[in-house]
């Protein structure tokens, strides 16, 4: 069986999710997740009198039909400015099976 579906995760600093909704939804996406988190990388940690502060991330999914994955990334990273160093990151992963997603199933799928 064809995968029909694939994951799309951005990571943003804490602000930047409605860029890569706004973008995503232009570019196909009928909408998404937004999960709040903190970098723990080498880069990550800034100093402020003396005390380790890590910056807050928003990690956004998108689950999109495969066929439109591609356009919907590109439209992420010019829309959110992913292109720029330190701006952010979005990569995809394939999804074997999915329920609930009504809207998105073909009729002749479960």
């Amino acid at each position: 069986m064809e995968k029909q579906f694939d994951l799309i995760v951005a990571i943003v600093g804490r602000g930047f999710s409605d860029l890569v909704m706004d973008a995503a939804r232009a570019a196909g996406a009928s909408g998404g997740t937004i999960l709040h988190g903190r970098g723990t990388g080498v880069h990550e940690a800034a100093q402020f009198f003396g005390i380790a502060i890590q910056p807050e991330k928003e990690i956004v999914l998108i689950l999109a039909r495969s066929e439109e994955r591609r356009a919907i990334m590109a439209a992420i990273a010019e829309g959110a400015g992913l292109n720029t160093q330190g701006r952010g990151l979005t990569f995809s992963l394939p999804v074997d099976q999915v329920s609930g997603i009504v809207h998105l199933l073909s009729p002749t799928q479960p």
